[in-house]
């Protein structure tokens, strides 16, 4: 069963006065003066984050930005200087040697940038890593393994070492070793970043088709917003250690927080994200829509706008997950929700 992760007033400074220091960033003192002034790093401040069973949430921003440090909070990779990190109501952060060895052995499983897999091993011998760790039999992992395998598309590639792979091949390998512990948490860590677009999107595709069927709570790391907006059902963004804004894509791109946010949704294609239930106006006492024209909710809007091109209306009723009306778009709605706000910064401030 899926847990809920709660991060709550988590700090993370640097250096042997970390913990010295945390009233000083919490009256104000910046990630760069806390350098000058004490030689101390920033990585966190006040990280107040609620990451849903089940879901896949992204933690983005660029580099430097904290994200990478966050993740490893999770399963206690990084010692937190204050604060908790709750995972189905227990905080990591309290638990003892054995506890956390077990915690990271059974609930949780990472995926990493550079694959990380072991070059003497075959594919086969990668994925049944972990469950040997587990200390479960041979057998009985290899078993598992092979499903794997076959369920990330790498059947027949059983007895192949990774330096036989394609780096999209090696992290399919890595994805089936963290799924194969059956670990109610996944941990991704830019998993995608290091892979060619295409590629790219073929590993967002699986993974999205994956966690339709298997439900895991997923950490999904990223510098990129269009991954960010694929894979995430919420999203935080952070700079400097801090959550600048958190929320769905559809808050996040249609009510931009700062400047900072609004440089980064700038470029993205609209159309290809909002979805037709967030630009919505409420159903009128007697709705119409032309031919009796419906799109879904969670339709984006650039196939919303072709559906009601090519049945040649201009207002079509929303429809939500059982097909009720709960709402009308128009043609005119959609144009004005995919054309990006004059006057916003036209890169991300560094």
């Amino acid at each position: 069963m899926a847990e809920s992760i709660e991060i709550r007033h988590l700090y993370k400074i640097f250096g042997p006065q970390g913990a010295e220091l945390v009233e000083a960033v919490k009256g104000g003192v910046t990630k760069a003066e806390l350098n000058d002034r004490h030689s101390h790093v920033l990585g966190l401040r006040n990280i107040n984050i609620a990451m849903p069973a089940g879901r896949i949430s992204v933690v983005m921003g660029l580099s430097g930005s904290g994200k990478s440090t966050l993740l490893r909070h999770i399963n206690r990779l990084i010692e937190p200087t204050i604060g908790e990190v709750l995972v189905g109501g227990v905080d990591v952060c309290r638990m003892s040697p054995a506890e956390l060895r077990a915690f990271r052995r059974t609930r949780t499983a990472m995926v990493f940038q550079k694959f990380a897999l072991l070059p003497h091993r075959t594919v086969l011998e990668n994925t049944a890593y972990g469950l040997g760790i587990q200390g479960i039999d041979r057998s009985t992992a290899r078993a598992k393994a092979r499903e794997w395998i076959d369920r990330v598309g790498l059947a027949g590639f059983e007895h192949h070492y990774p330096h036989q792979l394609s780096g999209g091949m090696q992290q399919r390998v890595g994805l089936a070793r963290a799924l194969a512990t059956d670990a109610d948490i996944l941990l991704m860590d830019e998993a995608f970043s290091a892979l060619d677009p295409l590629i790219r999107v073929d590993m967002q595709t699986m993974l999205l088709d994956l966690q339709h069927d298997l439900k895991k709570t997923v950490v999904f790391i990223t510098h990129d917003l269009d991954e960010a907006l694929r894979l995430g059902d919420r999203i935080a963004v952070l700079r400097d250690g801090e959550v600048v804004q958190q929320g769905t894509g559809q808050e996040i791109v249609l009510a931009p927080a700062d400047d900072y946010i609004s440089a980064f949704v700038r470029e993205v294609n609209r159309g290809r994200v909002l979805q037709a239930g967030s630009i919505m106006k409420p159903l009128e006492p007697s709705p119409s829509a032309g031919p009796g024209l419906a799109v879904p909710a969670a339709c984006v809007l650039d196939d919303a706008a072709r559906q009601m091109l090519a049945a040649g209306v201009t207002r079509a009723n929303v429809t939500d997950a059982i097909g009720r009306p709960v709402g009308t778009v128009d043609l005119a709605m959609i144009v004005a929700a995919m054309v990006t706000p004059a006057g916003d910064p036209p890169h991300p401030p560094a």
